[in-house]
């Protein structure tokens, strides 16, 4: 079943936190948020560095929130009031080029000063091919060093010592003392060499090892920067699609260009070929063809007429319309578009918990580790050099266990991942639903709306040759004054016939038989057998025998009589679409079982399920009763995943497992659902269970590399390799495979980027 709803009195406001250098952060900025009064749930992630929090307006407030995040040590970008997606992520793009243009200036420092370090710490290695005075290298080596610390890993120990002061540990935490132990090492050798000398002990100095670390973390964390405003491509993509400005007609007849941001709903617009729709609305006059695939994800343009919708954004490509804006700003499909992919990236994979409880006890643990190891060393390390393989040692497992990795795994996955439904028309809710929707097994399918085309089309027209135009054109002449839906479905089929147009009068209409007129000074009867019956008519042998086959085929047939006698007869149907059958076969050949659930009869259940592949059928089910098929089917062990389109499917969309809307039904099914198709059509299905399994496969590949690249580093760091092969790790090389393994997450990460459907 889907995640719970937020009670109906929570409010949610989403928080841009400042400050956080690695999972082991947002566990603590999250954990201080769940404290605040008022506050139901938060949920703070690390990879978009956003908290998404569900309160009592009552009892917290977004001042109390702020309030509790920087007690915490970190910081909340302030935003203005009612700020639309658009300017939130101006905002957001804004703040990050400010930190990477940061980020590079700290690192190039630590670049630069470490490459002059380097080679004069190397000085002392070769006394006889240079002579130098060792307390007065070390003494420079020492004032290059402080530029290193106190610049470019100035914001490394000042949130460690936040994180000192509030109880707990990060990333920062095992930087500060990884380098902070090297550095002092340095510093007390260089200034009391004595101290050593009586101790038995070389006076050596790790300025280069402190110096190298720093810029080796910083070059990770400009990678890791790079690569993460990568992941939010999408949704920088999505607000581009949208125009800037409107071309708005004046009550005198003029026109004038404003900014989108001034449209009110009512507007009347234009749009010229090649030009983007502004915003949503309905056209008043003009026919076009419209690009939508930026919604949709379908290449094919779409044609408009006076009373189609358009959606804003979309691509005008032929002709010229007028159009009134229905929907304005945060209220258009694009701007909710947007907030739902916002809210599935700042959203929590149920996979994500094991990286989560890992990652709140992993600095604790490492530390500890680290300390054994030091003693390790202290206690069983060759005599002569004890002390500095301890320290040596004791610095590469803080620097390698950074938990960076753990907490970009899932996060960075699910960005990408949603941000790619996006783009194929598919909008997933939540990251539990993108999880679940790789577990299914079973697949639910409505009938009309999803397989079908949701309206009724006539596919048969029975009349004799020489006079077939002119019945057809006296049928529709009748069906030209009603309202049912079957009539509608005639008038297109004789538009498509090009039927002539005849007048009607003397209409009438007699509800669930049909409709009499008069037409070209003869009555005129269209309607079920029923009405003929009524009006004392009797069916020819042929058209009866021709109605029994088309009622075997679950057609609904009309009789067409004139003049008091049955000529003609049309068959009306619900028409599969043309991708249905493909789409099913697609999920069958995954090893998932494509079920029909549907309230009609059985004959139109089975009709329509041969023709779409589908071996069983559930018939005859009421709309209160799907919810319980859909249990039914979860006590068997299944994962059920139900697509529908109308209000009576949202009992078994929520139900379900995973629940998919046609994006064209209605709003309630949409709001039961945790994946919306944005377009009519099966083969959306097979995307979102194909990107999901695609997404799963990521998330597992990084997890699994972060968790091995621990499990191995740390004992490797630790020096197990010493005693059988003489080999240890240095603290230089430590701090660039932490910083490579953030890297190589992001980098895997972004491979979904190349997902095709």
């Amino acid at each position: 079943m889907e995640a719970d709803l937020p009670e109906p009195d929570l409010h949610t406001e989403t928080l841009d936190i400042t400050g956080m250098t690695c999972a082991s952060c947002a566990n603590f900025v999250q954990k201080s948020l769940s404290r605040t009064p008022g506050v139901r749930r938060a949920l703070v992630n690390y990879a978009t560095e956003k908290a998404t929090v569900d309160y009592l307006p009552g009892e917290a407030t977004p001042a109390t929130m702020k309030a509790a995040v920087e007690s915490a040590g970190y910081g909340v970008m302030e935003r203005a009031p009612a700020s639309t997606a658009a300017e939130r992520e101006a905002q957001t793009e804004q703040q990050q080029a400010r930190a990477y243009q940061q980020l590079r200036r700290r690192f190039g420092v630590a670049v630069g000063l470490t490459l002059l370090i380097m080679p004069l710490s190397m000085l002392m290695l070769w006394p006889m091919l240079v002579h130098v005075n060792e307390q007065w290298l070390n003494y420079g080596l020492l004032l290059l060093t402080l530029p290193v610390l106190l610049y470019s890993g100035r914001e490394f120990y000042v949130a460690a010592w936040k994180a000192l002061r509030h109880g707990t540990a990060t990333m920062d935490t095992l930087i500060t003392v990884g380098t902070g132990a090297a550095f002092l090492y340095s510093l007390a050798a260089t200034v009391a060499p004595g101290f050593f000398h009586r101790q038995g002990l070389m006076p050596e100095v790790y300025y280069d090892t402190t110096a190298t670390i720093i810029a080796l973390i910083l070059l990770g964390k400009v990678l890791e920067q790079r690569a993460k405003t990568r992941t939010s491509a999408a949704m920088r993509a999505l607000l581009g699609l949208q125009a800037k400005t409107a071309r708005r007609l004046n009550p005198d007849g003029t026109e004038t260009d404003v900014p989108i941001e001034q449209l009110r709903e009512g507007d009347v617009l234009s749009v010229r070929p090649g030009e983007k729709v502004p915003t949503d609305g309905l056209i008043l006059d003009g026919r076009s063809t419209l690009d939508e695939a930026m919604l949709t994800g379908e290449s094919l343009p779409v044609e408009k007429q006076p009373g189609d919708q358009v959606f804003g954004a979309t691509l005008n490509r032929t002709g010229a319309f007028r159009f009134r804006a229905t929907r304005v700003g945060e209220g258009t499909v694009l701007a909710q578009i947007v907030k739902l992919v916002e809210d599935a990236q700042g959203s929590r994979a149920p996979i994500q918990r094991l990286a989560d409880r890992v990652s709140a006890v992993f600095v604790p643990v490492v530390i500890g580790l680290a300390v054994l190891t030091f003693i390790a060393w202290l206690l069983l390390g060759p005599a002569e050099t004890r002390l500095p393989l301890a320290l040596v040692n004791f610095v590469a497992v803080l620097i390698i266990a950074c938990p960076c990795a753990l907490g970009l795994a899932t996060p960075t996955a699910i960005m990408v991942g949603t941000g790619k439904g996006a783009e194929h028309g598919v909008l997933i809710r939540s990251a539990e639903a993108l999880e679940k929707a790789y577990q299914v097994d079973t697949v639910l399918l409505d009938k009309t709306g999803t397989i079908t085309q949701g309206e009724f089309s006539v596919t048969d027209f029975v009349a004799p040759d020489q006079n077939a135009p002119y019945l057809l054109a006296l049928a529709a002449a009748v069906e030209r004054l009603s309202e049912h839906p079957l009539a509608a479905a005639v008038l297109r089929y004789a538009e498509a016939q090009a039927a002539e147009r005849l007048p009607a009068t003397n209409f009438q209409a007699t509800a669930g038989q049909g409709a009499a007129a008069t037409v070209a000074g003869q009555p005129v009867l269209i309607g079920n057998r029923r009405l003929l019956a009524e009006a004392g008519i009797t069916l020819p042998a042929n058209l009866e025998t021709t109605a029994a086959q088309l009622a075997q085929q679950a057609k609904t047939v009309l009789y067409l009589a004139v003049a008091g006698e049955a000529v003609a007869l049309l068959a009306l149907a619900d028409t599969v679409r043309p991708t249905s059958a493909a789409a099913i076969a697609r999920l069958q050949a995954q090893g998932i079982e494509v079920l029909l659930l549907t309230g009609d009869h059985p004959q139109a259940a089975a009709a329509v399920a041969a023709q779409v592949g589908i071996t069983r059928y559930f018939a005859e089910v009421l709309p209160a009763d799907k919810a319980g098929k859909v249990k039914e089917l979860q006590a068997e062990g299944r994962r059920v995943a139900v697509v529908g389109d109308g209000i009576n499917d949202a009992p078994a969309l929520a139900q379900a497992d995973v629940g998919l809307a046609i994006g064209a039904g209605t709003d309630v099914a949409m709001a039961a659902a945790g994946i919306t198709l944005m377009r009519s059509d099966l083969q959306g299905v097979v995307t979102a269970i194909a990107l999901s399994r695609r997404t799963m496969q990521v998330i597992r590949q990084n997890l699994f590399f972060a968790f091995v690249y621990n499990a191995l580093g740390i004992p490797i760091a630790a020096g197990v390799l010493y005693p059988a092969f003489g080999i240890l790790l240095s603290p230089m090389l430590a701090a660039a495979a932490m910083a490579l393994s953030s890297v190589s997450v992001l980098s895997n990460s972004l491979r979904l980027r190349t997902f095709r459907a």
